[in-house]
């Protein structure tokens, strides 16, 4: 009996070690994954309003793609299928000092016998959008080139007169036919990059003053890419919320139809719920809203249950208390947008936290 005792004793203690281990382990991950998306789209495509087996709209090329759904996740996807071809947006952008550009991406091997999965991403200034050839072994003549490959990524920032500035990783390993939110971060001239929540390259110096990043663009492989998105601004949720009584958040996420909250909703979620403790009489409302897409009354319940959802995160992970909290849905009756295109239908997908009186 006494062995037993000890036993038991020697296995809940061991548990106890292992789940504290991991624990800490996951929220030193959680603590660093910091990345918060703009609040201003200026670009967004999900390919929802494109034919399968269409190439996509507002992209333009020099090889070949096509719209497709996949069983290794959900929505509509953009194949790139041609590796040596170049992809980029039909328009340059307009970007200011601070923005982010996010994107969910499935790589997959390439065709060439022994190889890998592997692609390019740029951001590159061009003076000639049009031409997908204009600076040949330096797109654009300035930018920035991040490699995605199995057993490493890669970062070069070049431009002409100037030396390259460079930066390695190799953790961690890119798996083929997996999906992953690759997440940009810019700020006047420093950049992170972070491969869902891992950051993997956070470079003080590489985005030039003049001339202006305006282009996006993917090489070097055949992923798939969907919910291509591109924001300016960093929302002041302090003020939008303890001041002007309203903050509408873009930076929570949930896959299409459903009311799971995404880890990468992590960081403006944990911003909220500082400043819900910070001042302990606030009491709020946390309403979901939906686009035009589907039926009216699954809308208003997918919105009532996202919102419960977003409630669930802060009271179980973060500590608020739930008595200061209500939500609701409004599904697709409160736009702030018209549902005509992919942009205003993203600002009208969105979860506002409303200041009680």
């Amino acid at each position: 009996m006494k062995k037993l005792f000890i036993c038991s004793l020697l296995l809940f203690f061991l548990c106890c070690v292992f789940l504290t281990k991991t624990f800490t382990q996951e929220n030193s991950t959680i603590s660093k994954y910091d990345f918060i998306p703009g609040e201003k789209v200026i670009f967004f495509d999900d390919f929802t309003s494109e034919n399968i087996g269409d190439f996509p709209t507002l992209w333009n090329t020099t090889g070949s793609g096509e719209i497709v759904t996949t069983n290794l996740a959900e929505g509509k996807w953009f194949q790139i299928t041609n590796e040596r071809g170049i992809y980029t947006l039909t328009d340059p952008l307009v970007l200011p000092d601070n923005y982010t550009v996010e994107f969910d991406v499935i790589p997959h091997k390439s065709a060439k016998p022994g190889a890998n999965a592997a692609f390019n991403f740029y951001l590159i200034s061009t003076a000639k959008p049009k031409d997908l050839l204009f600076g040949l072994a330096r797109p654009g003549g300035t930018g920035i080139k991040f490699t995605f490959a199995y057993n490493n990524y890669y970062a070069a920032y070049y431009s002409d007169g100037t030396p390259d500035q460079k930066a390695f990783e190799t953790v961690p390993k890119l798996v083929a036919d997996q999906k992953y939110r690759i997440s940009i971060w810019v700020q006047k001239e420093r950049l992170r990059l972070y491969l869902g929540e891992t950051k993997l390259f956070d470079l003080p110096r590489v985005v030039p003053k003049t001339p202006k990043y305006n282009m996006i663009r993917f090489d070097g492989g055949t992923p798939m890419i969907s919910n291509v998105r591109i924001a300016t601004g960093l929302p002041d949720m302090r003020s939008k919320l303890l001041t002007e009584g309203k903050l509408i958040s873009y930076g929570i996420y949930f896959d299409v139809n459903k009311d799971e909250v995404k880890p990468e909703s992590t960081p403006s979620i944990r911003e909220i719920a500082t400043i819900l403790k910070e001042n302990p009489t606030v009491k709020v409302t946390i309403a979901g809203h939906t686009d035009s897409d589907g039926e009216d009354t699954s809308n208003l319940d997918l919105s009532s249950r996202r919102a419960a959802a977003v409630k669930n995160v802060l009271v179980r992970d973060f500590g608020v208390n739930a008595a200061r909290i209500e939500t609701t849905g409004k599904g697709e009756s409160q736009p702030v947008a018209p549902n005509d295109n992919a942009v205003n239908k993203a600002l009208n997908r969105r979860v506002e936290f409303i200041k009680q009186k």
